[in-house]
């Protein structure tokens, strides 16, 4: 835990804390350490604070966008697949405490589990240092590269909905469709070089972009951790 700390930058006084914010209910439920042992007390306080502090960036930031802008701004930024996204960044999954069964089925990299952990991180280190190192976790690892993570949309903020809007006479007015963005994290790509080939052909089978494309990204930004791809995928005929 203290790798941790050292990453992220602030040193708990109250080490419990951080170890209660890595804490998930089946590690909780294994231990046997009750209701309040694990991080989801940490986790609603943390989503207070996150949305605190993230509407108070963009209201500072954005001095021309008006309210309803700003909140589908903010919901893409705080919203699930961003913040485990974010989290993955510096590495938290790697320090959560699961229960065996929950580690075993790929609890440590799911989105909800991660997401919620980065929640309940945020809300210990508020507990244990107060508002201004919080706002500082939260403007280095999470409002960071807003352009890119504004991306993501919580599904839970808009509901995705599949099927036909009719009105009274049945006549169709309206339908909704779930797509997708192919985005391709270079740095990871090319961490390995077992990598490169594989993610290659499958971009290309699934998706038709070209070894070229991928090649030319790959040397034009070796560094990049969110390149688009492909907009607009309909999951059921491309995949």
């Amino acid at each position: 835990m203290e790798q941790l700390e050292q990453i992220i930058g602030y040193t708990f006084q109250n080490k419990k804390l951080l170890k209660q914010a890595l804490t998930h209910s089946s590690y909780a439920n294994e231990k046997k350490l009750g209701k309040l042992g694990c991080n989801e007390r940490l986790e609603f306080l943390g989503d207070a604070v996150l949305e605190l502090i993230s509407s108070d960036f963009l209201y500072a930031k954005f001095t021309q966008v008006p309210e309803g802008e700003l909140t589908k701004k903010r919901a893409s930024l705080v919203c699930e697949p961003s913040l485990a996204y974010c989290a993955r960044q510096f590495g938290l999954p790697q320090y959560l405490l699961l229960g065996k069964g929950e580690n075993m089925t790929g609890g440590r990299n799911r989105d909800s589990i991660v997401s919620d952990a980065t929640e309940a991180l945020l809300g210990a280190i508020y507990l244990d240092g107060g508002f201004e190192p919080a706002k500082d976790f939260v403007l280095k690892f999470i409002l960071n590269d807003i352009e890119h993570k504004q991306l993501f949309y919580d599904s839970k903020t808009i509901p995705y909905k599949r099927g036909d809007i009719l009105d009274r006479n049945g006549t169709k007015i309206a339908t909704s469709e779930r797509v997708y963005n192919v985005i391709l994290d270079v740095v990871v790509m090319t961490d390995k070089e077992e990598y490169i080939d594989p993610t290659i052909k499958v971009l290309n089978k699934c998706f038709g972009i070209s070894e070229k494309t991928v090649r030319e990204i790959v040397e034009e930004k070796p560094n990049s951790r969110y390149v688009i791809l492909k907009k607009g995928i309909d999951y059921e005929t491309e995949i």
